[in-house]
Protein backbone atom coordinates (compact mmCIF):
# COMPACT_ATOMS: atom_id res chain seq x y z
CA UNK A 1 0.00 0.00 0.00
CA UNK A 2 1.11 3.23 -0.96
CA UNK A 3 1.65 6.06 1.97
CA UNK A 4 -0.65 8.81 1.77
CA UNK A 5 1.12 12.58 0.25
CA UNK A 6 1.38 15.03 3.02
CA UNK A 7 -1.46 17.79 3.79
CA UNK A 8 0.76 20.52 2.01
CA UNK A 9 0.13 18.33 -1.33
CA UNK A 10 -3.46 18.07 -0.72
CA UNK A 11 -3.04 21.72 -0.29
CA UNK A 12 -1.32 22.68 -3.27
CA UNK A 13 -3.10 20.64 -5.48
CA UNK A 14 -6.78 21.66 -4.09
CA UNK A 15 -5.86 24.76 -4.78
CA UNK A 16 -4.60 24.65 -7.73
CA UNK A 17 -7.04 22.64 -8.99
CA UNK A 18 -9.97 24.24 -7.65
CA UNK A 19 -13.42 22.07 -6.15
CA UNK A 20 -16.45 22.03 -8.87
CA UNK A 21 -18.68 19.53 -7.45
CA UNK A 22 -20.47 19.20 -11.34
CA UNK A 23 -19.31 17.49 -14.51
CA UNK A 24 -17.01 20.52 -16.94
CA UNK A 25 -15.00 19.65 -19.76
CA UNK A 26 -11.42 20.97 -18.52
CA UNK A 27 -9.21 23.04 -21.24
CA UNK A 28 -8.08 19.72 -22.83
CA UNK A 29 -11.72 18.85 -23.45
CA UNK A 30 -11.89 16.15 -20.88
CA UNK A 31 -14.90 15.67 -18.70
CA UNK A 32 -13.83 16.32 -15.34
CA UNK A 33 -15.00 16.50 -11.91
CA UNK A 34 -14.07 17.57 -8.19
CA UNK A 35 -10.63 18.52 -7.85
CA UNK A 36 -9.31 17.73 -11.34
CA UNK A 37 -10.87 13.76 -11.16
CA UNK A 38 -11.49 12.61 -14.41
CA UNK A 39 -11.67 8.28 -14.65
CA UNK A 40 -14.92 7.76 -15.53
CA UNK A 41 -16.56 11.07 -15.23
CA UNK A 42 -19.52 11.86 -17.04
CA UNK A 43 -21.25 15.37 -18.52
CA UNK A 44 -24.06 15.94 -16.05
CA UNK A 45 -22.72 14.14 -12.99
CA UNK A 46 -22.37 15.48 -9.97
CA UNK A 47 -20.70 14.92 -6.52
CA UNK A 48 -20.44 15.70 -3.35
CA UNK A 49 -17.41 17.31 -1.63
CA UNK A 50 -16.72 14.41 0.61
CA UNK A 51 -17.00 12.71 -2.87
CA UNK A 52 -14.30 14.53 -4.21
CA UNK A 53 -11.82 14.48 -1.15
CA UNK A 54 -12.21 10.78 -1.56
CA UNK A 55 -11.82 11.02 -5.11
CA UNK A 56 -8.68 13.51 -4.59
CA UNK A 57 -7.06 11.12 -2.21
CA UNK A 58 -7.18 8.11 -4.41
CA UNK A 59 -5.55 10.16 -7.44
CA UNK A 60 -3.07 11.17 -5.26
CA UNK A 61 -2.43 8.09 -4.23
CA UNK A 62 -2.11 6.15 -7.62
CA UNK A 63 0.22 9.26 -8.82
CA UNK A 64 2.05 8.98 -5.66
CA UNK A 65 2.82 4.66 -6.09
CA UNK A 66 4.27 6.15 -9.68
CA UNK A 67 6.81 8.70 -8.14
CA UNK A 68 7.44 5.71 -5.50
CA UNK A 69 8.23 3.67 -8.59
CA UNK A 70 10.08 6.19 -10.79
CA UNK A 71 12.31 7.72 -8.02
CA UNK A 72 15.32 5.87 -7.33
CA UNK A 73 17.00 8.00 -4.72
CA UNK A 74 15.94 9.37 -0.99
CA UNK A 75 12.81 12.16 -1.25
CA UNK A 76 11.29 13.28 1.83
CA UNK A 77 7.56 14.03 2.07
CA UNK A 78 7.25 17.46 0.49
CA UNK A 79 9.55 16.19 -2.27
CA UNK A 80 7.79 12.93 -2.66
CA UNK A 81 4.30 15.58 -2.56
CA UNK A 82 5.64 17.78 -5.13
CA UNK A 83 6.34 14.77 -7.63
CA UNK A 84 3.08 13.58 -6.95
CA UNK A 85 1.54 17.05 -7.78
CA UNK A 86 3.42 17.02 -10.80
CA UNK A 87 2.19 13.39 -11.82
CA UNK A 88 -1.38 14.03 -11.10
CA UNK A 89 -1.39 17.24 -13.51
CA UNK A 90 0.70 15.96 -16.32
CA UNK A 91 0.90 12.19 -16.22
CA UNK A 92 3.53 9.58 -14.91
CA UNK A 93 4.66 9.06 -18.23
CA UNK A 94 6.45 12.97 -18.46
CA UNK A 95 7.93 12.44 -14.96
CA UNK A 96 9.56 9.20 -16.18
CA UNK A 97 10.93 10.80 -19.40
CA UNK A 98 12.10 14.06 -17.92
CA UNK A 99 15.28 15.68 -17.05
CA UNK A 100 14.08 16.59 -13.69
CA UNK A 101 13.84 12.63 -13.01
CA UNK A 102 17.32 12.29 -14.62
CA UNK A 103 18.70 14.67 -12.31
CA UNK A 104 16.90 13.78 -9.17
CA UNK A 105 17.90 10.25 -9.91
CA UNK A 106 21.23 11.48 -10.16
CA UNK A 107 21.18 12.88 -6.47
CA UNK A 108 20.89 16.71 -8.27
CA UNK A 109 18.11 17.87 -5.90
CA UNK A 110 19.11 21.37 -6.81
CA UNK A 111 19.03 20.94 -10.76
CA UNK A 112 15.80 18.87 -10.12
CA UNK A 113 14.09 21.72 -8.20
CA UNK A 114 14.78 23.86 -11.39
CA UNK A 115 13.73 21.54 -13.90
CA UNK A 116 9.65 22.28 -12.41
CA UNK A 117 9.34 25.81 -14.22
CA UNK A 118 9.97 24.13 -18.14
CA UNK A 119 6.95 22.46 -17.76
CA UNK A 120 4.44 25.38 -17.71
CA UNK A 121 3.65 25.16 -21.83
CA UNK A 122 0.22 23.60 -22.96
CA UNK A 123 -1.34 23.33 -26.53
CA UNK A 124 -3.88 25.67 -26.84
CA UNK A 125 -5.22 25.42 -30.67
CA UNK A 126 -2.36 23.74 -31.87
CA UNK A 127 0.24 26.17 -30.45
CA UNK A 128 2.32 25.40 -27.70
CA UNK A 129 1.67 28.27 -25.55
CA UNK A 130 3.09 29.15 -21.63
CA UNK A 131 -0.21 29.57 -19.13
CA UNK A 132 0.13 31.66 -16.39
CA UNK A 133 -1.78 28.69 -14.35
CA UNK A 134 1.10 26.52 -15.03
CA UNK A 135 3.48 29.26 -14.08
CA UNK A 136 1.93 29.25 -11.12
CA UNK A 137 1.64 25.77 -9.87
CA UNK A 138 5.49 24.83 -10.93
CA UNK A 139 6.47 27.31 -8.81
CA UNK A 140 4.82 26.25 -5.74
CA UNK A 141 5.96 22.93 -6.94
CA UNK A 142 9.41 24.15 -6.73
CA UNK A 143 8.74 25.99 -3.50
CA UNK A 144 7.47 22.47 -2.04
CA UNK A 145 10.30 19.90 -2.98
CA UNK A 146 12.34 22.51 -1.81
CA UNK A 147 11.20 22.78 1.15
CA UNK A 148 9.71 26.31 1.27
CA UNK A 149 6.78 27.25 1.33
CA UNK A 150 4.58 28.84 -1.66
CA UNK A 151 1.96 31.45 -1.71
CA UNK A 152 0.09 30.79 -4.46
CA UNK A 153 -1.99 32.94 -6.45
CA UNK A 154 -5.90 32.47 -8.15
CA UNK A 155 -7.40 29.61 -8.25
CA UNK A 156 -6.47 28.20 -12.01
CA UNK A 157 -7.51 24.76 -13.32
CA UNK A 158 -4.55 23.54 -14.91
CA UNK A 159 -5.65 20.31 -16.15
CA UNK A 160 -4.33 18.80 -19.45
CA UNK A 161 -6.26 15.64 -19.09
CA UNK A 162 -4.74 13.85 -16.59
CA UNK A 163 -5.91 15.22 -13.61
Amino acid sequence: MTNPVSPATIALVKHFEGLRLTAYLCPAGVPTIGYGHTAGVKMGQTITSAQADAFLSADLAVAAAQVDRLVRVPVNDDQRGALSSFVFNLGAGNLQSSTLLKLLNARDYDGASIQFERWVYAKVKGVSTRLPGLVARRAAEAALFSGQTAQAQGSICTCDGNG
